[in-house]
């Protein structure tokens, strides 16, 4: 069985993201960490080729702050075959932009 959940090869990677997350990133990891939600998070999990932001596998949820960066027509349509790959694996992915994590946090966690 191929192995889909953080794989070897992108392992360095995965612990550069975690060192260096974004403030918006560092905000909602506040909220996510710790369980306290009731629920555990990961942050920079490998998923496929792919590291999303924060997974909870108990929801099989996948949570992605974004950035400008996703704003153009090339990151929207990535950003789609992206989803795509998590929706096949039977992961649901949210995502929010940094403006609203940095000012409307108090809905995000809501």
């Amino acid at each position: 069985m191929q192995r889909i959940f953080n794989k070897i090869e992108y392992k360095q990677r995965r612990q550069e993201l975690r060192n260096n997350m974004t403030e918006p990133e560092n905000r909602l990891w506040s909220i996510l960490s710790n369980n306290q939600l009731g629920v555990k998070f990961r942050r920079q999990h490998g998923i496929g080729h792919y590291i999303v932001d924060f997974y909870c596998p108990e929801l099989k949820l996948i949570i992605e702050v974004d950035g400008e960066s996703h704003f153009s027509e090339d990151a929207q349509a990535y950003d789609k075959i992206r989803d795509a790959y998590m929706l096949g694996l039977g992961l649901t992915a949210i995502r929010y932009n940094n403006h609203d994590v940095m000012h409307n946090i108090e809905a995000i966690y809501q």
